[in-house]
């Protein structure tokens, strides 16, 4: 049972990355179940599961007797297809840094806003040794994924933090490249600055228009960089 676990998930990963390599277009048909158990090397029951998984998953539409029908993930994905990409999407690019700085920019100023609500000590306390952190990429990208995460945890909506736990697998690493230029290091030492003293105050929206401001700021950063 476990090697067919096994298999049926290098299965899935191989035509998930073989779908966002463009082998298999938008619109496109997979091929039928037992040319892909022969291609495999596995009985087709195991091919039937692993595209089961594409289908929960939004990266196919099954038909009943006929092969599968490639969707378009962005369109009809749900938060499985956004892990399927993080989980496959390499090398990381450019656009998808911006992709994740524009969620950012929507997702933050409202648990950040509801950190400081509901758990302001907590906030105080994940800012207070602000001094002691490195000017160094590796070390603000550490920081800034345990503070987002910590915030998001702090908030009464737990979907927040499920969301940002989706990105576990590749944040830090995004996250090198952005810091790797000092402007976005400095940009970000101020906002950490500036919303411990909103925390310290217990002032909810201003931490949050910090936190939007700021957001906003680290996107036209990115996409100016790249003109």
């Amino acid at each position: 049972m476990k090697e067919k676990e096994r298999s049926s998930d290098k299965i899935e990963s191989t035509l998930i990355k073989a779908i966002l390599d463009g082998i298999y277009s938008v619109g496109s048909t997979l091929p039928p179940e037992r040319e892909l158990a022969k291609e495999f090397g596995v009985g087709r029951p195991t091919i039937r599961e692993a595209l089961q998984r594409l289908e929960r998953g939004g990266w196919i539409e099954g038909r009943t007797g006929m092969p599968a029908v490639v969707n378009d993930y962005w369109r009809d994905g749900n938060i499985t297809t956004l892990v399927n990409i993080i989980e496959n999407h390499q090398p990381i690019t450019d656009e998808f840094i911006m992709y994740l700085l524009e969620l950012r920019s929507s997702l933050t100023p409202t648990y950040i806003r509801d950190a400081v609500t509901f758990n302001q000590p907590k906030v105080v306390a994940l800012l207070a040794n602000l001094e002691q952190l490195e000017d160094r990429l590796e070390s603000y990208a550490a920081f800034d994924w345990d503070l987002q995460k910590r915030c998001a945890a702090l908030a009464v909506n737990p979907i927040y933090l499920l969301i940002l736990n989706s990105f576990d697998s590749i944040y830090l690493d995004m996250a090198k490249i952005y810091f790797s230029v000092k402007e976005h290091r400095e940009l970000s030492f101020n906002y950490y600055h500036d919303l411990l003293k909103a925390a310290l105050k217990g002032d909810a929206m201003e931490a949050e228009r910090l936190s939007k401001t700021t957001m906003e700021k680290s996107l036209a950063l990115w996409k100016d960089r790249k003109k």
